[in-house]
């Protein structure tokens, strides 16, 4: 097989709170058209967020995605068993699913939070803590939505609720205690050393495997600061524009960098497809 006709592997991972779902209803419907078109081309959509298993395996099962995914902002990524013909390195099987985990245990968050509470009294609270009832008012979430989210395995979503100079120094003090905190558009997520990009640096020498000679061209689509190490890390990169903040700024420069004029799940169908007609233009480019 000559160079012009090697096999072409397109991979599209994907935040989804801001990006394929809308910022306040977390609808997906109008990126619909867009996810049944990439799923006719065999484009794998890789879901990757700050929510659990149990929220992506619900959306997966809704949409009918059949892909592995990564979850808590880079904590583990699932992979479904019989998805690539071997096993993948390093990783466990748990009800269907090989795991590979980049991060400690919830528990080690819990108690590095619970020891804080007595120095920010009444200035944080955080999953646990509120419970589901607690977490339902704080998002909107049903209950079912909200026991789901509740179910973290390695990390802890924290609301602050005090100063911006105290959110500061608590902060410091988490770090200091070796967590890592990412923010998103509404909590910051407590864990330890890992993100999305490493995530799917992992994920992507997998389909490289199992593809071997294949051409990749992934893009990482993200609209917020938690992104950044994914939308650095991937070939591509389509930033959402977001109704509540601006831009993630990345230290990439502008190559492969795409801005959505829309937002939400219309941003996002917006820049795949103008990420499919670049990448189309670019490989034409090269066969000439």
């Amino acid at each position: 097989m000559s160079r012009t006709d090697s096999v072409i592997q397109y991979l599209v991972f994907t935040d989804l709170d801001g990006s394929l779902l809308d910022h306040r209803s977390y609808s997906y419907a109008q990126a619909l058209p867009q996810l049944l078109k990439l799923e006719t081309m065999g484009v794998p959509i890789i879901f990757v967020s700050s929510k659990t298993g149990a929220e992506i395996m619900q959306l997966r099962q809704e949409m009918g995605n059949a892909h592995p995914f990564i979850v808590e902002n880079g904590a583990a990524v699932l992979i479904p068993e019989h998805y690539f013909s071997a096993p993948p390195p390093e990783s466990r099987l748990v009800d269907g699913y090989w795991v590979y985990e980049m991060s400690e245990p919830r528990t080690r968050w819990l108690e590095l939070l619970a020891s804080l509470e007595g120095e920010y009294p009444d200035e944080f609270d955080y999953f646990y803590q509120v419970g589901s009832a607690g977490i339902v008012a704080m998002t909107g979430l049903t209950l079912a939505q909200a026991e789901r989210a509740n179910s973290r395995q390695y990390s802890e979503p924290v609301r602050w609720l005090g100063s911006e100079q105290r959110k500061a120094r608590f902060v410091e003090c988490l770090l200091e205690f070796g967590a890592s905190v990412q923010t998103g558009g509404r909590f910051m997520a407590v864990s330890g050393k890992h993100d999305k990009g490493r995530a799917l640096s992992w994920l992507r020498e997998l389909y490289k495997n199992a593809s071997p000679g294949a051409d990749i061209y992934d893009l990482a689509v993200g609209d917020s600061n938690n992104d950044c190490a994914m939308l650095e890390a991937a070939e591509s990169a389509l930033l959402i524009r977001s109704p509540v903040h601006d831009f993630p700024i990345l230290q990439r420069g502008a190559r492969g960098v795409i801005h959505s004029e829309e937002m939400g799940p219309a941003g996002w169908t917006e820049g795949v497809e103008k990420w499919l007609c670049s990448t189309r233009s670019s490989r034409d480019q090269k066969r000439v």
